[in-house]
């Protein structure tokens, strides 16, 4: 059974926890965001060419 107390304890544990990031350990995390995002952008532009060129060939 979820247990609501249980959950406030833990969201205040991890609350405590936090901290806001330094400059260069926000540059950091948005240079490799940037990059893995586009990544998957190049990724699906390979397919999505691969895919009209399959359909173009047939």
């Amino acid at each position: 059974m979820f247990n609501i107390k249980s959950f406030a304890q833990q969201c205040v544990r991890v609350w405590h926890l936090l901290k806001k990031p330094s400059k260069d350990e926000f540059t950091t995390i948005a240079k490799v965001s940037a990059i893995g995002l586009g990544l998957i952008g190049v990724i699906g532009f390979i397919i999505s060419l691969f895919m009209k060129l399959i359909n173009v060939g047939s």
